[in-house]
């Protein structure tokens, strides 16, 4: 089975910075679209951003651009979320996210898309 593990949430003040982690089960890193997703209380489940496996192109919400960067580690078997200049309005439960199938500008931040997730870790700005 294929299976996604999120880690590094917590709270912290505005501006300050988190790391994301998540951790896959090995095929989950063959060719595929991985993401960040988040969901705050009472809101749809908003894509933050995307990768491929091996890098590539990236993706970001325009929410995010220029404070949050998606990217795997040297070992391409964690994928990283760092958010810098946190707001408030970033609190929300992060989801990891993972899928075989190649997304477009208009496809990689629906969460329809996904096939595989992880359970989440909550981040919390005040």
């Amino acid at each position: 089975d294929v299976q996604l593990v999120e880690s590094g949430g917590g709270s912290v003040q505005a501006g300050g910075s988190l790391r994301l982690s998540c951790a896959g089960s090995e095929y989950v890193y063959d060719g595929n679209c991985m993401g960040w997703f988040r969901q705050a209380p009472g809101k749809e489940t908003e894509g933050v951003a995307a990768i491929y496996t091996g890098g590539g192109t990236t993706y970001y919400a325009d929410s995010v651009k220029g404070r949050f960067t998606i990217f795997f580690d040297d070992s391409q078997t964690t994928l990283h979320l760092q958010m810098n200049s946190l707001k408030p309005e970033d609190t929300a439960m992060y989801y990891c996210a993972a899928d075989p199938r190649r997304k477009t500008d208009e496809s990689w931040h629906d969460a329809f898309w996904y096939m595989f997730w992880g359970h989440g870790t909550q981040v919390t700005v005040s």
